[in-house]
């Protein structure tokens, strides 16, 4: 069995392309993991990797070797998971990073349920908008909203995002309640990470490019200050629920919302996840299956 040792020290370095990267991955310490290569490397006689102060990258006996063992590292650890799944024992440490009020108001309860349903399990839950490494932050998945840049990473969808305008009684009384898009021009909005909206107009995308005096990258602070009469907000219908229902906020230029993005899962590309990402990931999808933003209106 000596001969196994070292083994998923070595695939984490060449996946991560660093012994750090690969030691967070694993919860040990940088010299473990470099002890252990070391090990490796010296029962194989054989070099692996190629290390300079700034990249640790695979020789071409590495790589080899790489593709092989790496197989074998997933038949086991699929072999361990077919026995976990009968007991359903879930522990260690779940980490997400989280952006935006629908994740803040609805992913956040559900995955109380799922921690509910694992006693024994931690979820780690960092509400932050900037971009994430998945492997050097040890994040195992991300809730996102909007178009995805990076194509390395894998998406699942949430559910779609259909969009609402709305405005204060006290602004509208006003200033008055713009009957088409192109009235935003001569309105105070508030703006959020994009200030051109995009709306339905005579069966034809339309885009307006707006101003105003508040601007947030927080749904909530954008929700305040809607309701605080300083201006018009143009989010996801779901961060309108309660202000919508209690007459806070009017619904306005109804005729031509548009479909907005969707919310999504989005984790690193690799074949193998620990059982508890997996099933997080799955108790999401499945979640939100049925769930609709015009039902929360």
């Amino acid at each position: 069995m000596d001969s196994f040792e070292g083994i998923v020290e070595f695939i984490a370095v060449a996946e991560s392309r660093g012994f750090s990267a690969a030691a967070k991955q694993l919860g040990c310490s940088t010299s473990h993991v470099s002890r252990q290569l070391a090990r490796l490397e010296e029962r194989l006689g054989c070099v692996l990797l190629s290390r300079t102060t700034r990249l640790v990258s695979l020789t071409d006996t590495g790589a080899v070797y790489y593709q092989q063992v790496k197989e074998l590292l997933i038949g086991l650890q699929q072999a361990n998971e077919l026995v976990n799944l009968q007991q359903i024992h879930l522990t260690g440490t779940l980490r997400v990073s989280a952006a935006g009020g629908f994740a803040e108001h609805y992913v956040a309860p559900a995955l109380m349920r799922f921690a509910q349903a694992h006693p024994e399990l931690s979820i780690d839950m960092d509400f932050n908008s900037r971009m994430v490494n998945f492997v050097e932050d040890g994040i195992d998945f991300a809730i996102r909203y909007g178009e995805l840049a990076d194509s390395s990473l894998i998406a699942r969808k949430l559910v779609n995002r259909p969009m609402m305008a709305v405005a204060a009684n006290d602004y509208l009384q006003h200033y008055g309640e713009p009957k088409q898009p192109g009235d935003l021009k001569n309105h105070s909005c508030i703006v959020t990470n994009n200030d051109t909206w995009k709306f339905f107009h005579n069966g034809a995308q339309e885009s307006v490019k707006v101003k105003g005096r508040w601007r947030s990258n927080n749904a909530n602070a954008v929700l305040q200050a809607c309701e605080q009469g300083l201006g018009i907000a143009y989010m996801p219908k779901s961060t309108f629920t309660e202000a919508v229902k209690c007459g806070r906020l009017m619904p306005i230029l109804q005729p031509y919302w548009g479909s907005g993005s969707s919310s999504w899962i989005v984790y690193q590309n690799r074949r193998f996840m620990p059982l508890r990402t997996r099933m997080a990931i799955d108790f999401l999808v499945q979640y939100f299956a049925r769930w609709r933003e015009d039902e929360n209106i």
